[in-house]
């Protein structure tokens, strides 16, 4: 019989719901996976397992409350929990209590969810990297800046889990360590709480080990916020589970569902495995159904990127300067370096680099005009070796800069056993197609299925 910890969520919640597990045997479970396999891996900032037992029994002698009632999760160590201490990764911010949540973690509690604790993070979300370690390999970087959030679930150490992404920080450690991770459209869930690297380019969102896991958590989070402007214009998020079902129900694969292909910058420097992962992945989406083809990205992509470099820095400066001027020696190097690099910058040159990403977003909807997804590499290759670099997210900030939708799901394994991700983004706010593409993908494949050797 599998053990209650090595549940997905989705399987968790149906066992919870219908009575043949409850939140304490599942809690307890969990705990006691904690214990065998975190002082290995050190996932988390800290735990409040006699708060999350206390949850657990009232959960337990309760009707449901929501599709998480009974979950044990876990939150990246930058979204303010009541009564928790949130230091951002950071001894700067140790010691640091919030007297509210976020809205996200407001809505994991108000769905079911048992609060497990905070997860690891790299220092205020950005490069200096955390104490967590991959659990498929504990010399590897488990990528950043959710680094925490992806260890903890790929060493089944919780069931689902919150992370941010401004540059890459939810869909490359998702790659590195073989799990499901999505960033929202821009607007679709709140930053409320959340504490900021930049402001313009900051995305929370769900990370699962299966696809549904990460639409389970989504209808969770998602939606509206007065305390987030940026969620206000969204339209109406969808029941993202629903759409799952539907897509399923009607048999139809993934037919007239057009995968683009694009014809350069995801490929450079590209690891020779990751590139036979990929190709592998297309061939599965072309049998599944769906059309797969050739695009062409928009000639200014590249000063795109480039934009998005200048505009992380200014605005990462802007947060930080106050405080980094009364103590900047207490800031690690790389985001010293960042800070530092935005000081530099002129307004000017600052707006300019907002208008190229103005036009990089119209063109980009354009080009979505004769595709339904674009499918890439999640990354330049499996982990990097050593945990002094969170790797790169140059594969991942395109979808940030854009604010359009993407997640990656595990689609191989090296050589030497280390995961591999497929990435998959869309039209802004059509979460529910990317996210029935995973599925679909995962569905026919293994891949999701692969544990650490831990």
């Amino acid at each position: 019989m599998t053990e209650p910890y090595a549940l997905s969520l989705s399987e968790a919640a149906a066992a919870v719901a219908n009575r043949r597990l409850s939140p304490v045997e599942l809690l307890d479970s969990t705990l006691g996976h904690i214990e065998r396999v975190e002082p290995r891996v050190l996932a988390w900032a800290r735990l409040r397992p006699e708060e999350a037992r206390r949850q657990a029994e009232r959960l337990g002698a309760t009707a449901a409350i929501g599709p998480l009632h009974g979950i044990p999760v876990g939150v990246k160590d930058i979204f303010y929990t009541a009564g928790i201490e949130t230091s951002c990764g950071s001894r700067i911010m140790a010691g640091f209590v919030p007297t509210y949540d976020a809205t996200t973690v407001v809505r994991l509690r108000e769905a079911g969810a048992i609060l497990l604790g905070k997860t690891h993070t790299t220092e205020f979300a950005s490069f200096d990297p955390s104490p967590a370690r991959n659990p498929w390999a504990l010399d590897h970087t488990p990528g950043g800046s959710s680094s925490g959030s992806a260890a903890a679930l790929a060493a089944r150490m919780c069931h689902g889990a919150l992370g941010t992404q401004t540059s890459g920080s939810i869909v490359r450690p998702a790659a590195f360590c073989g799990i499901v991770g999505l960033k929202p459209t821009f607007g679709r869930v709140s930053r409320y709480g959340v504490h900021p690297l930049a402001w313009t380019l900051d995305h929370p969102g769900p990370m699962g080990r299966t696809v549904r896991d990460v639409a389970l958590l989504l209808d969770a989070i998602a939606g509206a916020d007065p305390n987030d402007p940026a969620t206000l214009s969204a339209p109406p998020a969808e029941r993202y589970v629903l759409a799952l079902d539907d897509a399923g129900a009607g048999e139809r694969g993934l037919h007239r569902l057009r995968i683009g292909v694009p014809d350069r910058y995801f490929f450079d420097g590209l690891d020779i495995e990751a590139a036979g992962a990929y190709r592998a992945a297309l061939s599965t989406l072309g049998e599944l159904g769906s059309t797969v083809r050739d695009v062409r990205l928009p000639d200014l992509f590249e000063a795109g990127m480039d934009a998005h470099d200048l505009i992380h820095n200014v605005e990462a400066a802007a947060v930080h300067v106050d405080r980094y001027r009364t103590c900047a020696a207490d800031y690690g190097q790389k985001l010293r370096a960042f800070i530092e690099t935005g000081f530099q910058v002129p307004a000017p040159t600052y707006v300019r680099a907002q208008q190229v990403r103005t036009k990089l977003i119209e063109a980009m909807r354009e080009l979505f005009r004769d595709v339904d997804v674009l499918a890439t590499p999640a990354a330049p290759g499996p982990a990097p070796e050593g945990l002094a670099s969170t790797g790169s997210p140059v594969m991942n900030r395109p979808f940030s800069f854009l604010g359009f939708p993407s997640l990656t799901v595990p689609c191989g394994l090296t050589l030497h056993g280390l995961p591999l991700g497929l990435q998959l983004a869309g039209r802004p706010f059509e979460e529910s197609t990317i996210l029935r593409v995973a599925a679909a993908y995962e569905g026919a494949t293994s891949w999701s299925e692969a544990v650490p050797p831990l």
